[in-house]
C-alpha cells in the first residue's frame, strides 16, 4: 500500500512540474560563443556569422588559420532584449563594448525596450602580424577559450634584461616584440620569438609566439619541451629596474591562469626560473651551482629574488592566492 501511494504521489509531482506555465520557468540566455568542430574552417564560419575571415581572427587573436575541435570562438549575435536589460549588462554578457553596441544599432541613447533587437559584435583584440596585445583580462577570456594540443608541465619566468624600462614609453609594445623578434630570428638563429609570452610595465601583456609552440631559447630543451616561456620587460636584477604595480599583477595574474588552465600547482616543478638551469648542460641544478654557470635571470630582484627559497616565499603564496580567487569568481 505504502509502495502504491509511493508511486501516485511521485506520478502527480512529476505532472505538476510539467505542467508549469513556460513563463514561469527559468530563461536561458543564448550564447555569442561557437565551439569548433571537426572539419570546420574560417571562411565557412565567418559566411554563417556574416563577417569577415580577418574580423573573426582579430576578434578572437587568432595567430593562424588552423582550427583546432573544441576551441571556443566569439561570434556576433541578434540579441532580443529583454525586461530590465541595460547595454551594460549585455555589453558584459556578450563580450562587447557599449560603445560598438551603440554604433552598430544606430542609438543616440543607452534606452532599451523590451522585444527590441540588437545586433551584438564581440570586442576586437589589438593585433599586429602575430602579435596579440591584451589586458591581464582579456588574456583571461582568450586563454580560455584557446585550445592548446600539446603536454604543458612547465611555466618559464625569465626577464628580457635588454630591452628594460628605460626603453619603454607606455606606448611602444609592438615595436618592442618585433625588435625582440629580429634580435630572435637573425641574432641567435632561432625560427620565431623565444617566447610565447610577454609583460610589460603598464601591466598589459602579448601572446606572441603560439602557446601550441614550444619555446626556443638558451634555457634548453627540457625545459622548453613541455614549457610556456613568458618573458617580463626589465631588468631586474637587483639596482636596476623596479617592477610596477602593474606589472607585478599582471605576472601573478597571468601565471594563476596559466596553472589553472593547464591544472598545475605552483612549485619548483611548475613554476620555473632561468636562474635554475645550467647554461652548458641544459639541466635543472635549482640553487646547487656556481653563479658563473647560470644566469640571473629572471633577475635578482624578482618578487624578492632567484632563489628555490624566495619563490617558495614570495611567489609561489601570490600565485595560489589569485588562483583562488579567481576560481571564487568562476
Amino acid at each position: 500500500m505504502r509502495e502504491k501511494f509511493l508511486l501516485i504521489f511521485g506520478i502527480i509531482f512529476s505532472l505538476f512540474f510539467l505542467t508549469i506555465p513556460p513563463g514561469h520557468t527559468a530563461e536561458i540566455r543564448p550564447s555569442n560563443i561557437y565551439v569548433v568542430r571537426a572539419g570546420d574552417s574560417l571562411p565557412a564560419i565567418a559566411d554563417k556569422y556574416n563577417i569577415s575571415i580577418e574580423e573573426l581572427k582579430v576578434t578572437n587573436g587568432l595567430q593562424s588559420d588552423v582550427l583546432i575541435a573544441g576551441q571556443k570562438l566569439w561570434v556576433p549575435i541578434m540579441y532580443e532584449v529583454r525586461a530590465g536589460d541595460t547595454l551594460v549588462d549585455i555589453s558584459s554578457t556578450f563580450h562587447a563594448s557599449v560603445e560598438t553596441i551603440k554604433a552598430v544599432n544606430g542609438l543616440s541613447s543607452e534606452q532599451l525596450y523590451a522585444g527590441q533587437i540588437l545586433k551584438v559584435t564581440p570586442k576586437k583584440l589589438t593585433m599586429q602580424g602575430q602579435h596579440i596585445l591584451m589586458t591581464k583580462e582579456e588574456f583571461k577570456e582568450w586563454l580560455f577559450n584557446t585550445h592548446v594540443n600539446r603536454d604543458i608541465q612547465l611555466i618559464q619566468q625569465h626577464h628580457t634584461w635588454l630591452p628594460s624600462y628605460k626603453h619603454f614609453t607606455g606606448s611602444n609594445h609592438f615595436q618592442m616584440l618585433m625588435g625582440m623578434e629580429n634580435h630572435h630570428k637573425k641574432t641567435m638563429g632561432w625560427k620565431n620569438i623565444a617566447q610565447n609570452i610577454t609583460t610589460f610595465p603598464d601591466g598589459k601583456v602579448a601572446v606572441s609566439r603560439p602557446l601550441n609552440i614550444i619555446p626556443e631559447g638558451t634555457i634548453g630543451p627540457k625545459a622548453n619541451s613541455v614549457g610556456i616561456a613568458i618573458e617580463h620587460v626589465g631588468n631586474f636584477d637587483s639596482g636596476h629596474d623596479v617592477m610596477t604595480k602593474e606589472q607585478q599583477e599582471t605576472i601573478i595574474y597571468i601565471n594563476a591562469l596559466l596553472c589553472i588552465k593547464f591544472g598545475l600547482t605552483p612549485s619548483i616543478d611548475s613554476i620555473t626560473y632561468h636562474h635554475w638551469w645550467h647554461m652548458k648542460t641544459k639541466e635543472r641544478v635549482l640553487d646547487a651551482t656556481a653563479s658563473y654557470n647560470v644566469k640571473s635571470c629572471p633577475g635578482t630582484g624578482f618578487f624578492g629574488g632567484n632563489s628555490t627559497t624566495s619563490a617558495k616565499t614570495h611567489f609561489y603564496p601570490l600565485i595560489t592566492d589569485k588562483m583562488e580567487e579567481i576560481l571564487e569568481t568562476e
